[in-house]
């Protein structure tokens, strides 16, 4: 039986535990979320596939749009090569995006990617990606990102995403910390 001197004792116990509870948690949902996007497509996560695509390409195009952003503690310069491409549904495309390292350290980074609308997000297809590996770049290292991709006919098949006439691809890059590095 416990008497009620103890108590007071544990309570600090108990609370100190819960903070670290919640900010292990709180560090583990950015990569817990981008797992779940990816592997179910939600909110905009692209499919991604290591083959080229062989299948169909329609007479119907749609206007891709790229957008770039970091997070606050991102210290590099990221844009898209360009601003826009119109591509057939169905047919495979190349960009590039461009990365900058403007300080005097090394940094690494990954960057995360989404679609809008979303709902088109199931139907945009990268065969191969910068955002798949990590990015170490050197003091004042400029490099060009490639982004590979086509659109799933079947996107002209769905009643919520055929009249889609462009969608816009966002990457955001964030810095790594030393200790998360592999």
């Amino acid at each position: 039986m416990i008497n009620n001197s103890e108590r007071p004792k544990r309570t600090p116990i108990y609370l100190i535990g819960l903070v670290c509870i919640m900010l292990s948690a709180s560090f583990a949902a950015v990569p817990f979320y981008d797992w779940f996007c990816k592997v179910t497509g939600y909110g905009g996560t692209p499919e991604t596939y290591s083959d080229s695509f062989d299948g169909p390409i329609l007479n119907k195009t749609i206007k891709v749009r790229f957008d770039a952003s970091k997070a606050k503690d991102m210290r590099w310069n990221f844009i898209p090569m360009q601003n826009e491409v119109e591509v057939k549904i169905g047919e495979t495309a190349l960009v590039f995006y461009e990365a900058h390292n403007p300080t005097s350290e090394t940094i690494s980074g990954q960057a995360s990617f989404n679609v809008f609308p979303f709902s088109a997000g199931n139907y945009f297809s990268k065969i191969d990606c910068f955002c798949f590996v990590e990015q170490t770049l050197q003091p004042g290292e400029r490099v060009k990102m490639p982004v590979t991709f086509y659109i799933d006919p079947e996107i002209d098949e769905n009643i919520e995403t055929r009249n889609i006439k462009s969608l816009t691809l966002s990457y955001t890059f964030y810095k790594l910390e030393e200790e998360t590095k592999s």
